[in-house]
């Protein structure tokens, strides 16, 4: 099919074969030469059907139904058919008929015949998994392989199935936000061509209800927040059954915490309502499957392929195991390790990561994880303490490149960790970056310019950095032991797919820790449990009301009946001995009563069954509407509720104050002499927010003093007011590193509080258009979403609303004469490559494509308005219409 490769959207880690691929093609092919490669390679088919693209006006996919297949075509025959979008267009040279191609797939086609073997047996697999009978049928299918098996793949020709075939809308939902921008980057190429749109629902982007289109289908790609929203919004206005497919990554994340518990209930409310959604779940870490197949009626699929061998190791002292099940006790003695280590640096290394490092890098790339982010930076500078010289002669200009940009990103700033790592081609990478720098410094490490990434376990569950070797530095993330989920999301890094002939893991274990570390490696992965009754006012409570809600259910016996069609419902007996779920759902209903977001009844079970309904009070509706967390509720209404009676406007700070994330505020520990010289900073009318928020200045000056405080002071409102001082130096700065000194938190800790204040921000207005009492807040929370969201001057707003451009991006678009979303969706990619530094050919086209699709996205919005507004009313007499002129 597409060999070893996970995604049509790429593999960031062949991104420099891909370009110097692509340049050696534009340098060397001329008009006559590729003008038969049209000829010659105009088809490419595949094992699942053919791709047909035909004129710009009438663009249609064609697959062929999977039960017309005959077999697998020889290595020769197993492409992708695609003929020319204007089949007699003229090329210009250098033009040829794979530029539009993802990046990974070029390169495919050109390794193709190296790694036969191994492509055709990914070829078997998903060839096998999309012509099951049960997808056929469209029954809901789960399917697990190992990490870089190809699953998304599979996930993604569907997709393409759904949209352009059965013309259904699709939604697919992503654990992270940099996860949903990178696919909506990666796809919107493919929607331009295609016909359809791609749409972001990732932190405060996103339409409730999403616009109805009339013409073409919308391909929603979700985090799970935003996902449930829309999802919400959709059976709200009667259009679920408009979604014919739900698409979910890392289906495991069921089991994790509220987000767990949000995502259970997406897809059973989904499940509920619409019989024709299909759905289709994918993981590589699933265990207890039977209760996920139970919970979504589905069928299963599994397979052990993985495109590159993985070896997993560990180091036990200077002797190094392999896994090996057979084996009595799971390990089998492998080798010592060969490094002549000085008592100096026995000493500084007693882990023998340099050993472990050096016979990899920098010919070959690597990752180390730490369990803290502080040990990333110290293993980092440790590592190049003691580094040969030489290392620092590897590609010397592109590293001293990449410290320019990030310096440029730092508006001047540079770590000085890194400033002393890159040169010998070492990186650290956890959530103390930012945003940009993370990026940035993905794109080094994917090109090869970085050979070695010290990193936290964030990274595993993140963007794609696959690696000749992982090493895992300790079994442990922060001081908790490690999972057997984690670890394998972990050493899946291991193995580059066309770049490695095999991967190795290696875990680094202390002698205490050698029994807890057998079972780690041979234990059966951890069971996926439903997180509804842990997480109580996020999860089981939550759900209740917006059932009620949205009429989905109306009455204790109704919703005790949804109840049992959830995971929960399949796994109660484990969960909750003690009560029934009757009385577990009753017992919530109680509750929501009880705070007033409800209004109703609940009887005993022991009553007569026929109840009366419930009904939702404003603000339950409010509350479900906004996504607002059910244990904070009620402060956020008596906060604006207080906020009306003395708003203070002549700044952002009193709105800022309303839209600190509340959650927040509990890992905060406010130093006070900088909350003193920032509250000193303000104007006499700033400063009386804080004294209407409950934070006399007179309390500030003592706690910076060092005296004591007799009164008893809400720690939510001082944390949260401190929090907003971070918030408004951003507004006026817009300068995370001089922000992030100035209160002595980390540049990401800061990036992550301006993005949780965004998507909040987001909630609050949702949540205030439900509510006639906050009428005046609707307008002025629109604006600040749009300040949290981009935090940046206003004219580099239009292109960072473009995926995937970031503010330094952005900056360099706006300094070359890209000032508008217009400039950039009619760009040429190859004048970008050009004028914008370290930005290649694959980089510039799916910005471009991106801005493209926002574009058409926009325009086509306006379209429906003003076809909306024409549109003659069908409840009118006839004697009453006239003709337009």
């Amino acid at each position: 099919m597409f060999g070893d490769y996970d995604s049509f959207s790429g593999n960031d880690a062949l991104l420099a074969q891909v370009d110097n691929t692509e340049q050696e093609c534009s340098q060397s092919i001329d008009l006559t030469s590729c003008t038969k490669n049209m000829e010659d390679k105009a088809t490419v088919e595949t094992s699942f059907g053919y791709l047909q693209l035909q004129n710009a006006k009438s663009k249609e996919l064609i697959f062929s139904a999977a039960g017309n297949i005959t077999g697998f075509r020889t290595e020769e025959e197993n492409h992708l058919r695609i003929t020319s979008e204007q089949e007699n267009r003229t090329l210009e040279p250098g033009d040829c008929f794979l530029d539009d191609f993802p990046s990974s797939q070029l390169l495919y086609f050109e390794e193709m015949n190296k790694t036969s073997v191994d492509s055709r047996k990914s070829s078997e697999w998903q060839h096998t998994c999309l012509t099951l009978e049960s997808l056929q049928q469209r029954k809901n299918l789960i399917y697990s392989l190992p990490t870089s098996g190809g699953k998304t793949l599979v996930a993604e020709i569907l997709i393409l199935q759904e949209l352009l075939c059965r013309q259904k809308d699709v939604l697919m939902v992503l654990p992270y936000v940099a996860i949903v921008q990178e696919k909506v980057w990666a796809l919107s190429s493919f929607g331009i061509e295609l016909g359809f749109l791609v749409e972001e629902y990732a932190g405060s982007k996103g339409r409730f209800p999403p616009i109805k289109r009339r013409m073409k289908k919308s391909l929603y790609i979700a985090t799970i927040e935003k996902g449930h929203g829309l999802v919400n919004s959709l059976i709200e206005t009667g259009r679920v059954g408009d979604l014919g497919l739900v698409v979910v990554d890392e289906l495991h994340m069921l089991g994790e915490g509220s987000r767990g518990a949000i995502l259970e209930m997406i897809l059973a409310k989904i499940l509920y309502i619409s019989k024709t959604t299909q759905i289709i779940g994918m993981s590589a870490t699933l265990n207890n499957v039977g209760d996920l197949q139970q919970f979504l009626q589905a069928e299963y699929y599994s397979n052990n392929f993985r495109p590159v061998e993985l070896k997993e190791y560990v180091k036990i002292q200077d002797s190094i195991y392999e896994v090996d099940d057979k084996a009595e006790n799971g390990l089998t003695f492998s080798r010592l390790l060969n490094f002549k280590y000085s008592s100096n640096l026995q000493k500084m290394d007693p882990d023998h990561l340099i050993a472990l490092v050096t016979e990899v890098i920098p010919n070959y790339s690597c990752l180390v994880f730490c369990p803290t982010k502080k040990n990333c930076e110290n293993v980092a500078e440790m590592i190049c303490k003691y580094l040969n010289k030489e290392y620092k002669n590897q590609r010397e200009n592109e590293k001293q490149d990449l410290i320019k940009d990030l310096k440029n990103i730092g508006k001047g700033s540079l770590c000085p960790v890194l400033k002393r790592t890159i040169p010998f081609g070492i990186a650290y990478h956890h959530s103390g970056l930012t945003s940009d720098e993370r990026k940035r410094i993905e794109e080094a490490y994917s090109t090869g310019v970085l050979c070695l990434l010290t990193c936290t376990s964030t990274l595993a569950a993140g963007v794609n950095l696959p690696a000749r070797r992982v090493i895992l530095r300790a079994p442990y993330v922060a001081t908790e032991f490690l999972k057997k989920n984690q670890y394998k999301q972990m050493i899946g890094r291991a193995g580059r797919a066309g770049i490695d002939s095999a991967g190795e893991s290696i875990l680094i274990v202390q002698e205490k820790d050698k029994h807890l570390v057998r079972d780690l490696v041979n234990n059966p992965l951890e069971n996926c449990y439903s997180n509804l009754f842990l997480e109580f006012t996020k999860g089981i409570q939550s759900l209740l009301l917006s059932l009620v809600g949205l009429k989905i259910a109306r009455n204790p016996e109704e919703i005790y009946h949804f109840m049992c069609c959830t995971l929960f419902g399949v796994q109660q007996q484990f969960l909750s001995k003690e009560k029934s779920l009757s009385a577990i759902t009753r017992e919530a209903l109680g509750c929501l009563i009880e705070k007033g977001l409800l209004k109703g009844k609940i009887t005993s079970e022991k009553e007569q069954k026929s109840q009366s309904n419930l009904e939702i009070t404003q603000l339950g509706q409010a509350t479900y509407k906004g996504s607002i967390d059910l244990a904070y509720c009620d402060a956020l209404y008596r906060d604006l509720k207080k906020g009306l009676e003395g708003l203070v406007l002549e700044s952002y700070l009193h709105l800022l104050y309303l839209t600190t994330p509340y959650d927040m505020t509990y890992h905060c520990r406010p130093d006070w002499m900088i909350y003193f010289r920032q509250f000193s900073q303000l104007n006499s009318v700033e400063q009386k927010v804080a004294a209407i928020v409950g934070v006399p200045e007179s309390f500030i000056t003592k706690k910076a003093s060092g005296q004591a405080i007799k009164k008893d002071m809400d720690n939510c409102v001082i944390n949260r007011l401190y929090l907003s001082f971070v918030l408004y130096a951003l507004l006026k700065e817009t300068n995370i590193w001089n922000v992030s000194e100035k209160f002595n938190m980390s540049r990401g800790y800061v990036q992550n509080l301006l993005n949780s204040a965004a998507s909040f921000s987001s909630c609050v207005l949702h949540f205030c258009e439900e509510l006639e009492e906050f009428w005046v807040y609707k307008a002025l929370l629109t604006e600040l979403t749009k300040r949290l969201t981009y935090c940046v001057k206003a004219e580099l707003i239009p292109l960072m609303e473009v995926a995937g451009v970031l503010e330094s991006r952005a900056k360099q678009l706006y300094d070359s004469g890209y000032k508008t979303l217009a400039h950039l969706a009619n760009a040429d990619p190859e004048t970008l490559v050009k004028m914008i530094e370290h930005l290649s050919r694959r980089q510039a086209r799916q910005i471009v494509s991106s801005a493209k699709m926002l574009l058409r996205e926009k325009a086509e919005a306006l379209q429906e308005e003003v076809e909306e507004l024409l549109k003659v009313p069908t409840d009118t007499s006839e004697g009453l219409l006239t003709t337009l002129p």
